[in-house]
């Protein structure tokens, strides 16, 4: 199963500082799991590091990726354009972002409480 990951959940997920939720920690710990990243959390990381609100930088981002085994997608047209019609309680650009890739890629999204399969609406 290909899940993409919320920003907070791989943050976490390297840092160990916060426990993520047993749905969660099963999904990653399964070996027919698939963790993707959006290159939009490696844009998040980067904005939040330089706005001083998070501590990992290019070097510790770019290990993370490693250790924790994870596949880095990009961000494309077709992502972007299942932006149009999601509902306005997804105000984070960054969450709407990562929401409309798992939809437009039908992967499951991850965050710190509960696993989300994504569906073409």
């Amino acid at each position: 199963m290909r899940v993409l990951l919320d920003t907070q959940v791989m943050v976490h997920a390297y840092i160990g500082d916060v426990p993520l939720s047993r749905k969660v920690y099963a999904l990653l710990s399964s070996p027919e799991t698939l963790p993707l990243i959006s290159a939009i959390s490696m844009m998040e990381i980067a904005m939040k590091h330089d706005a001083g609100k998070l501590k990992m930088g290019a070097a510790e981002a770019r290990q993370a990726i490693r250790d924790l085994g994870l596949q880095v997608i990009p961000f494309d047209s077709d992502h972007a354009l299942r932006l149009y019609g999601l509902p306005r309680h997804h105000r984070d650009p960054f969450d709407r972002m990562l929401i409309a890739t798992a939809l437009a890629r039908i992967f499951h999204l991850s965050d710190r409480i509960v696993s989300l399969r994504g569906t073409r609406a």
